[in-house]
């Protein structure tokens, strides 16, 4: 379980294709200070399992279904992520509970700059703006976020300088694919209403 308070903007080191996967090589040395085999570590809001560390780098697979349904897929040499490690038992809730289990991927429709901050406009499929409420939580790239507005296709999220200094949402650009992750408890209400299983637009969430 993470918060989506984002610890460290990483970078891509290497991508090999497997196939039916890849093998992603990442830096980053806070992530990295106590990480081992079979850890995880959420990269643009995906949780992803340690595979090995060395250097303050860290290898994980990446299976063919993950790369389809989020932003992953796109990653190239240099690309920065956003990394976070799961929250330890007993820590602070910095953001909101954040699952790694990508809903689907959205779209940065516009950026709207402010003196302080930076409004960003992002389109949403239709099957996951229905758990998207004004004022409510959603994670974009793993970052807990709040929501300003909530349209029918669309949400925008006012960014504040710190986020938008030490994420990747300070260097998304009109066209960029984003990760998102709706609230989990959004999904739990709508089962439990009897409205349906909670799926996101792809058929389901991403591990």
């Amino acid at each position: 379980m993470f918060t989506g308070i984002v610890e460290e903007l990483g970078e891509v080191v290497s991508v090999e294709n497997l196939g039916d996967s890849s093998l992603f090589r990442l830096r980053g040395p806070i992530v990295t200070e106590d990480a081992k085999h079979g850890d995880s570590i959420a990269v643009n809001g995906v949780c992803l399992t340690v595979v090995e560390t060395a250097g303050g780098e860290f290898t994980a697979d990446v299976m063919a279904e993950s790369l389809k349904r989020s932003s992953l897929g796109a990653l190239v040499p240099g690309s920065r992520v956003n990394l976070e490690r799961p929250m330890a038992l007993g820590g602070r809730l910095g953001g909101h509970l954040v699952q790694g289990h990508v809903d689907g991927t959205g779209t940065v429709l516009e950026r709207i700059p402010g003196e302080h901050w930076e409004i960003v406009k992002i389109g949403l499929p239709a099957a996951l703006a229905r758990y998207v409420v004004d004022k409510g939580s959603i994670t974009v790239d793993g970052i807990s976020l709040t929501v300003v507005e909530a349209g029918n296709d669309f949400f925008t999220v006012s960014l504040i300088p710190t986020t938008l200094e030490l994420t990747t949402l300070g260097i998304k650009q009109p066209g960029d694919l984003v990760n998102l992750e709706v609230d989990v408890l959004a999904k739990y209400v709508e089962r439990l209403l009897g409205g349906g299983a909670g799926t996101g637009a792809a058929g389901g969430p991403v591990a």
